[in-house]
């Protein structure tokens, strides 16, 4: 069970965002930008292609709805989207709210955020979707 299954499951607390009965959203703990949310089917599946048409579309359309909020909740010139894939083994899209190119830029060192702000960001985003 990778990690993103236990958050789903309520094994490990998330700042969610936004939830339905197939997908899930929350912040990144380790953010590049203020905002940084990844999205992510509650099935565990290892890659994004691994995932059948309906279940791919959907995600989509899921995370579409929380990067407007997200856009709409965080200052930021747009949304970035980026599908890595590397870390977890569990399907994921990184929504980054962006400013500049360089705010998509994982090489870059982590923010590191109090609970207290994590939790308004969280709150931010859910008001508005």
């Amino acid at each position: 069970m990778t990690i993103f299954s236990r958050i789903v499951a309520g094994e490990i607390p998330s700042y969610k965002v936004a939830e339905d009965e197939n997908y899930y959203a929350f912040l990144d703990i380790n953010p590049v930008a203020k905002g940084h949310t990844l999205v992510i089917p509650k099935r565990e599946v290892n890659y994004l292609f691994e995932l059948d048409e309906d279940e791919y579309l959907g995600l989509w359309a899921f995370a579409r709805k929380v990067a407007k909020a997200l856009e709409a909740a965080v200052p930021c010139k747009r949304i970035g989207v980026a599908v890595l894939g590397m870390e977890v083994p569990h399907c994921h899209i990184h929504l980054v709210p962006l400013n500049t190119e360089g705010d998509l830029n994982f090489a870059k060192q982590k923010l590191t955020l109090p609970a207290e702000e994590m939790q308004a960001i969280a709150a931010a985003i859910a008001a508005k979707m």
